[in-house]
């Protein structure tokens, strides 16, 4: 949903993956269900068994940006800030929200000589690493010198950019002075505390190396690394991750001694899992599909309970602006174009998802019905072929005058039943218009952690964005963000797409504090978006949570903090 901040769902992969890990003990393999409900003599669930679909390709919590870390860390850290179910700012590693109102936010000149503005943050007393170290202002100050350094690649870029300078106040206390006054002034959701005194050895050692060099990955179960209720104690790469309660946590006590998130990448597979009572539930920011879990509710509707939670979960079609072919704005509308997005809904959905215009979602406040929608019309894709020079062939597949053949990869994340079915029917219909289609899939740690982030897809890649509520799409869509090898495949412009006003509109956007304002600027970004097409929009998803009915307290957000940063209030009844 990797962050204008996003986060691949993919998001959201470069760095190696974590090795000699202690082994977890294997999952339960009884084939008896595990849902009926426990006598009164019980003893107590100490633990708790979720399968997702994705498996991180690095832990770091500032390198890359995919909705499998962003699940699994919620569990075992702790963000600044973040916004919560009701879609509001507020702290989480704070004391309080710094505002303008309450003294904390104060308005100044920067450098630059621009607006600017210094924020006042308070770490909570009880902040704590794993290993029993407070969380301290040097945490943020060698998260923050790291990410200033463009061979580190990590992310967002912009906000390291924009945050000159640091003030410690003292070891809870530091003052932040950014060189733009933004809407979002408090919002520093993405700046992620890191242990200093572990890690700042290993980057200043090998600032470009750091990101495969991190102790997040060599040493995934050290202690010291987590700072939430939870904390990773064991790692079985691309199949599992254990974790822990913290022993230096201070916050409320969380209801399980142990929570195993298992990895299974087959959807069809997960779903049997859930029934052999080999998992507990289904994460719902990476589990079944929608269709996939429609069909199980009607079948074990009395066994677990489903919740469908509508949010800003874009997927969509990234398209490789630098394949030749794609480069011409005519054939990318014609791909538009060939594509009946009501019929997919309809048939695979039954009709549950909303289309999508753009990238802004109908929750959003700032979306634009004014803004043309794309409409199938096969017969104005042939003819935008015709005008590109791309004519039938024998075969119908359509050549250039050269004689070489309008034929495109397009690839997803392997083992997801609902995105393999979207791209059959794809396939199809770019078929109607004379567009060979060549289907070629990637377990989802290679296809986000190597071919995506690294500009690698020949053609269209398949998968979804989730965002944060009126996101800026910085990341993906300004020109500066284009992952590139200097800056460590940072970024999340992943298409290449380079259009200057919209980097104008980006750039003004934030800065702009009242929110009618930003109005315009909005549907102005949505009318590049829809013209030019660097992405070809599908629909926007509601996730699918499949839950054991003794488990309360789970509350998605629909939006790009996952449900385990409140994992605390998870409780089991029975």
């Amino acid at each position: 949903m990797r962050r204008a901040a996003l986060a691949v769902f993919a998001a959201c992969l470069a760095t190696a993956p974590a090795a000699a890990q202690p082994r977890e003990a294997p999952a339960p393999s009884s084939a008896q269900p595990r849902e009926a409900p426990a006598s009164s003599s019980a003893q107590p669930r100490d633990q708790l068994t979720i399968g997702i679909t994705q498996f991180p390709s690095t832990f770091h919590p500032a390198i890359e940006n995919m909705a499998a870390k962003s699940y699994i860390l919620g569990l075992a850290r702790r963000p600044m800030t973040v916004y919560d179910a009701d879609w509001q700012l507020t702290c989480m590693l704070c004391v309080r929200l710094p505002t303008i109102e309450n003294g904390d936010a104060v308005p100044e000149t920067a450098p630059n000589g621009n607006p600017g503005i210094r924020v006042t943050y308070r770490i909570r007393d009880d902040a704590t690493w794993g290993d029993g170290a407070p969380v301290t202002a040097d945490d943020l100050v060698f998260s923050w010198t790291a990410g200033r350094e463009p061979t580190t690649g990590m992310g967002p870029a912009e906000f390291y950019r924009s945050l000159h300078r640091i003030e410690v106040i003292d070891a809870r206390t530091l003052t932040l002075h950014f060189d733009k006054l933004t809407f979002a002034y408090n919002a520093i959701n993405d700046f992620h505390p890191l242990p200093a005194r572990l890690e700042k050895p290993v980057w200043e050692a090998d600032p470009r190396g750091y990101r495969t060099r991190t102790l997040y990955d060599r040493e995934t179960t050290n202690p010291g690394l987590w700072n939430g209720p939870y904390r990773v104690t064991g790692v079985q790469a691309g199949a599992s991750v254990t974790l822990e309660r913290n022993p230096a946590w201070r916050g409320a006590a969380p209801a399980f001694r142990r929570i195993v998130v298992r990895t299974i990448e087959n959807t069809t597979a997960l779903e049997a899992a859930l029934l052999a009572g080999q998992i507990d539930m289904i994460g719902g920011e990476l589990g079944l599909a929608l269709d996939q879990a429609l069909a199980l509710e009607k079948r074990a509707a009395n066994r677990f309970r489903f919740h469908y939670q509508p949010g800003l979960i874009y997927e969509h079609l990234d398209v490789n602006l630098d394949i030749p072919a794609l480069q011409d704005v005519r054939v990318r509308r014609a791909l538009s174009a060939a594509i009946d997005r009501r019929q997919i809904v309809d048939r695979l959905f039954e009709g549950r998802q909303p289309v999508a215009r753009s990238f802004v979602n109908p929750l959003d406040w700032m979306a634009d019905e004014s803004v043309t929608a794309p409409e199938f019309d096969l017969a104005l894709a042939r003819r935008l072929l015709d005008e590109a020079g791309w004519r039938p062939g024998p075969d119908g597949i359509r050549r250039n005058a050269t004689g070489e053949r309008l034929s495109l990869e397009l690839m997803t994340t392997a083992g997801n039943r609902s995105r393999e079915l979207v791209q059959q029917v794809l396939q199809g219909m770019w078929r109607q218009a004379g567009i060979e289609v060549r289907i070629r899939n990637e377990p989802p740690r290679v296809f986000f952690g190597e071919t995506v982030s690294r500009r690698r897809f020949q053609g269209l890649a398949l998968f979804a964005w989730i965002s944060s509520p009126e996101n800026v799409p910085r990341t993906i869509l300004h020109s500066s963000e284009i992952p590139r090898e200097e800056t460590n495949w940072s970024g999340q412009n992943y298409t290449g797409f380079r259009n200057a006003e919209m980097d104008e509109l980006i750039e003004r956007i934030p800065l702009t504090l009242e929110k009618e304002e930003r109005r315009p600027m909005w549907r102005r970004v949505q009318e590049i978006y829809t013209s030019e097409l660097p992405v070809l929009p599908l629909f926007f998803r509601s996730d699918a949570h499949v839950w054991p009915r003794w488990l309360d307290g789970v509350r998605p957000t629909g939006h790009l903090a996952p449900s385990t940063l409140w994992v605390e209030q998870w409780r089991a009844t029975q």
